[in-house]
């Protein structure tokens, strides 16, 4: 980082901090970033959060402003304006939709709006607005129509930059910076593979597949018990938050709900699976099964098949008989081990986290200098 960034921090303010693709994602930049000589700051909406606790390990400052899930309030903007006039943030981040609007309104009322680079944050794609409240959709369409004022908006899909497109968002620039996956962290351990196993009573030559998503009608979860009607034998390990209380109690899976173990879990995986419908940008969950040598079984969603490339199945969102014959064909795959490993090379190739900091990096540097590149 350059002086001025150590001297004047970046902030990123995000809905809230429980684990998630764009919080996880989140908190391994802030980290790499402060591990580098920056200063992030992190503002979260809602208060709490399971990766508040590693952030402020990390030495990565961590403001909670109190807002109720889902509800933006006024109280809220001024503390944020409030934190910004105090620490005169460099660069200003949002993280998701609420976010992006309330970073917006308390830059604007702390009157350094036109010092800051200002930036908006994309982390989906076409998502289903009937399947979420009014307020939801009310929050969407207003920042389509404000999509304008940040100098960009990164997208971390080609998918989320079409979708987006698609609802009416028009800004100055759209860029494309993908998810990062830290290939130290998420790699196969094979003690962990024993251990994991024997924890939840899995023979060690069982076929097991892993699930990492919580239970959302994006995630589909529907559709993925239906398709493992056709792979009988097959044990599934669904990780995230929602599956050990709102899935049935089936033979043949495990519902562990949210963990904080997740790669030692896909150590012990496999096959990493992905059953969502609709939504999906960058997919981390996928991203992190292949980067523990794990090949993919994909639906159509968001940029999975760019993810993915030939190193594992892609099938069509919503179709049950597609998905579950494609885990049945990868469980009989002989050289699936070798599928793995070139799973987790693309990743490591072409999505790692190092690649991804130094985008960020490069595009706080060419804001303070005016000088973003883009469409």
């Amino acid at each position: 980082m350059v002086n001025t960034m150590s001297a004047a921090p970046v902030f990123h303010v995000i809905t809230g901090l429980d684990v998630g693709g764009a919080e996880t994602m989140l908190a391994a930049l802030a980290e790499a970033e402060a591990a580098a000589g920056a200063a992030p700051v992190i503002v979260s909406l809602t208060s709490g959060g399971a990766l508040v606790g590693r952030l402020t390990e990390a030495g990565v400052p961590v403001f909670e402003l109190g807002m109720k899930s889902g509800r933006p309030g006024i109280v809220g903007v001024f503390r944020l304006t409030r934190l910004m006039r105090e620490y005169r943030p460099a660069v200003v981040v949002g993280w998701m939709y609420h976010a992006n609007l309330v970073a917006t309104m308390a830059l604007s009322a702390s009157g350094r709006h036109r010092e800051t680079a200002h930036f908006w944050g994309i982390r989906c794609s076409d998502m289903d607005l009937s399947a979420y409240g009014w307020l939801f959709r009310l929050v969407v369409k207003a920042s389509a129509r404000l999509s304008w004022l940040p100098d960009a908006v990164i997208y971390n899909s080609n998918a989320g930059i079409a979708a987006h497109q698609q609802l009416g968002f028009l800004p100055r620039r759209s860029l494309l910076i993908e998810n990062g996956i830290d290939t130290n962290r998420f790699k196969l351990d094979s003690r962990a593979r024993e251990t994991v196993r024997a924890a939840l009573g899995i023979d060690a030559d069982a076929t097991v597949l892993a699930v990492t998503a919580r239970v959302d009608p994006m995630k589909d979860y529907g559709t993925l018990l239906s398709a493992l009607e056709y792979a009988p034998g097959v044990t599934a390990v669904l990780v995230g938050e929602g599956t050990d209380s709102q899935l049935p109690d089936t033979p043949g899976i495990i519902r562990l709900g949210r963990r904080d173990d997740v790669p030692n879990i896909l150590s012990a995986a496999d096959i990493i699976v992905s059953s969502s419908a609709y939504g999906e940008g960058f997919s981390n969950a996928v991203a992190e099964g292949m980067a523990c040598g794990l090949p993919a079984i994909v639906t159509d969603v968001g940029d999975a098949r760019r993810i993915v490339g030939n190193t594992g199945i892609v099938v069509p969102p919503r179709d049950a008989t597609a998905l579950g014959k494609a885990i049945r064909l990868m469980c009989e795959v002989e050289n699936r081990v070798e599928c793995g490993q070139a799973a987790r090379q693309r990743i490591v190739e072409s999505f790692s986290l190092d690649r991804s900091v130094a985008r960020f990096r490069q595009l706080y540097e060419d804001g303070l200098k005016n000088e973003i590149p883009g469409s």
